[in-house]
């Protein structure tokens, strides 16, 4: 079947932003606008479970009124097929936003009009940065109280290192916000309706006409009007940028560009990152969402416009790239598996060539064969059957067995692996157990799929208490997936109190030489492992170095030494936790031509981390969050002295429309339970976002306490 979309009119679009600046509100209007559905839901209409906007589908994302699950659509606009995943803004489900970025080609960042740029706006920002997705923003909710366009522009430029490019400037604000001024044609857009059908007016851009016709009185408002030539002659300096010979035609004639030149220094810059287009609007008043379309149409990156992907070797050392064509072998990236009415769901991103239905592929990550069943076109929930899949196409298969998230699957001729993801580690963990007893087999089962559907959980047990602990990023994380089990799989469970992941560390260098010698009759077990330990910066892990000269140990026993070692490390010293952020030289040992064998330096090597480790100045590690709590002023001295009597340091605080933004560094472990008591001491009127940010030492005295609770425990 020949290519029904030409690569180059296909758009790989993320909406992501920080949770409630209205992502979910604006692919709704997508939807609406380019005729792929007929009718708004609006988030708040669906509480009562009656309802769903399409991408917002689960139980669990309608009661709370938030996304929790990315979800792909499709649309087409001006004969561009764009395909728009719907991330999260939360972040406890930051692993969303995460592997959406790693296979879009660009990203649409919306932002409160009256918040600007909040935390989780910078976490994606960083991640967008990581993976080198080119963005445009997008300044909504223009029309709410305090909305203030310059100040949001501002804070992208101060907050997020970015360099802003105005290409529309808002006609007036809150409840009198009319529309918006584009740079590019110089015309106004004007519109005296919120209604969904509403159509806009186009007027010439004449500033005194603008204010009087509008009536706007209010100072922020006509600073606006008043910077509309300045940011139109800045948005031709910026663009020109891109290209000497229309600058050079600029300089020479002095005509302004016409709006086509502007258009394509726009999306090369765009595309190279030279800068970020900033646009803005009203989703929920309907004000706007077209010409972002319009947008993400001319300025964001057709899958050819971007760098081919890289391929790596197993050990994740880059060996290649494969360009973004049908005539390459096949090759697609997992992005992610989730558990669905039609059962396990891998969608996968297509890099190179076709794959059709019943074709046999190879997991080159894992070295196993998969047979493509079922393939299908996701529009959020629904699944449209497809024959094939090209490059560029985003896709579900169903009911692959061998695939997980972050795999490769390719043609067997041609094996490589892609470019790997990456996933954070969890801060948080909950004992769970089936409600009951009789489902513990079920319950196990759902528990498994939910972990291999999302990265950021992991599952292990106790080795002491023989409990099933589930870890994750945060308190809410962990009980949506307690919910989704009872949705999806009809099991119920019971969660403990959440566990803060503590880390061990060493202080000093400590050498250390441990013999093993055992004698039973008949062969015995020797083994000796000379060993320094010395701690490592923060965030470093753990590095093994075999040192050793003249065969001291052989070779072969060598790695036993490193697998000991990797063992025990998990089982630390002080309180049990991992030890982490230290490395381990081998430099001396003995053996033994007949006592010595692998099994007796592996147990040796664990044996000399035990006993070697309480002499190197073992202390805890906990994890510490970067809290942002938002609050009115009148409730800032509370604030700010419950963080402090949480051990949290003040980082400093900003305006944040009529509220107060309060920024600490607070350690997890008093961090439970926070928002009841945050509503008690402001009645309801402050809220707080927080993210892992980093490891650090735990006080002696709460060391202690932590030490004597392990102790009793066990």
């Amino acid at each position: 079947m020949p290519r029904q979309t030409p690569l180059a009119d296909i758009r790989n679009i993320g909406i992501i932003a920080h949770v409630d600046a209205g992502k979910t509100t604006t692919t709704e209007r997508i939807l609406y606008y380019t005729g792929r559905k007929h009718t708004i839901i609006d988030v708040h209409e669906t509480k009562d479970l009656k309802t769903s906007t399409t991408t917002d589908y689960l139980e669990q994302e309608q009661k709370r009124g938030i996304t929790i699950q990315s979800a792909a659509v499709s649309a087409f606009w001006r004969d561009k097929k764009i395909n728009v995943i719907d991330t999260p803004g939360h972040v406890d489900f930051t692993i969303e936003v995460n592997r959406s970025l790693r296979v879009l080609d660009g990203a649409v960042v919306v932002f409160d009009g009256v918040a600007g740029v909040e935390p989780q706006s910078e976490t994606n920002w960083r991640l967008a940065d990581n993976y080198n997705v080119p963005r445009m923003c997008y300044v909504n909710k223009m029309d709410r109280s305090g909305a203030n366009f310059r100040r949001c522009v501002g804070m992208i430029r101060d907050r997020l290192n970015a360099r802003p490019l105005c290409v529309q400037v808002p006609l007036g604000s809150e409840d009198n916000f009319r529309g918006m001024v584009d740079l590019v044609e110089m015309k106004a857009y004007v519109w005296f309706s919120d209604d969904k059908d509403a159509k806009w007016e186009i007027w010439e851009v004449n500033e005194e006409e603008l204010i009087s016709k509008l009536g706007l009185n209010v100072k922020e408002d006509l600073d606006n009007i008043e910077s509309i030539r300045t940011l139109r002659q800045e948005l031709i300096d910026t663009c020109l940028e891109q290209d000497e010979e229309a600058m050079e035609a600029y300089l020479t004639t002095d005509e302004p560009p016409s709006a086509n030149v502007l258009r394509a220094c726009l999306r090369k810059g765009t595309i190279a990152g030279a800068f970020t287009p900033v646009l803005c609007g009203s989703s929920y008043k309907n004000k706007g969402v077209q010409q972002v379309l319009d947008a993400v149409v001319d300025y964001l990156p057709a899958p050819t416009d971007v760098a081919a992907i890289a391929t790596v070797d197993q050990d994740g050392n880059p060996n290649g790239e494969r360009k973004c064509s049908d005539d390459e072998p096949f090759s697609a990236l997992a992005f992610k598996v989730i558990n669905d009415t039609y059962g396990s769901m891998t969608f996968i991103r297509v890099y190179s060539g076709v794959l059709t239905k019943g074709q046999s592929v190879i997991n080159a990550t894992r070295g196993k064969r998969e047979k493509i069943g079922r393939m299908v076109e996701m529009f959020a929930k629904e699944a449209h059957p497809l024959e094939e899949a090209r490059a560029g196409d985003i896709v579900a298969l169903v009911s692959l067995t061998e695939t997980e998230t972050g795999d490769t699957l390719c043609d067997s001729s041609a094996p490589v692996i892609l470019e790997r993801m990456r996933f954070p580690d969890p801060v948080i963990s909950v004992s769970v157990e089936p409600k009951n007893k009789g489902d513990q087999e079920k319950f196990s089962i759902a528990l498994g799929k939910m972990v291999r559907a999302d990265p950021s959980l992991r599952l292990e047990t106790d080795r002491e208490t023989g409990q099933t602990i589930l870890r994750g990023m945060g308190e809410l994380h962990l009980e949506v997936t307690l919910d989704r089990m009872r949705t999806e799989f009809g099991v119920e469970g019971n969660m403990g109190k959440p566990q803060v992941a503590y880390r061990e560390t060493i202080t000093q260098k400590v050498e250390y030489t441990y013999t093993h010698k055992k004698q039973t009759g008949g062969s015995g077990q020797f083994a000796e492992v000379k060993i320094i330990f010395e701690p490592l910066e923060r965030g470093a892990g753990f590095t093994f170095k075999d040192e050793t000269v003249g065969g001291s140990v052989p070779r072969e026993y060598v790695p036993s030494v490193d697998k000991g070692l990797q063992m025990q490390k998990e089982d630390g010293v002080l309180a049990g936790y991992p030890t982490v952020d230290f490395s381990a030289r081998l430099v001396d040992g003995k053996y033994h031509d007949v006592d010595s064998n692998a099994l007796t330096f592996e147990i040796a090597a664990k044996a000399c981390f035990r006993e070697a480790l309480p002499k190197a100045g073992p202390i805890l590690l906990e994890p510490v969050m970067k809290v942002e709590v938002v609050t009115p002023e009148d409730y800032l001295g509370d604030v700010i002295g419950d963080i402090n009597r949480r051990r949290g340091m003040i980082l400093g605080q900003l305006e944040r429309g009529t509220n107060i933004a309060v920024e600490a560094n607070v350690p997890l472990n008093e961090m439970f339970g926070y928002i009841g008591q945050l509503r008690g001491m402001t009645s309801g009127r402050a809220s707080y976002t927080m993210e892992f940010s980093h490891y650090e030492p735990v006080p002696r005295n709460v060391t202690e306490e932590i030490v004597a609770g392990r102790a009793k425990a066990a």
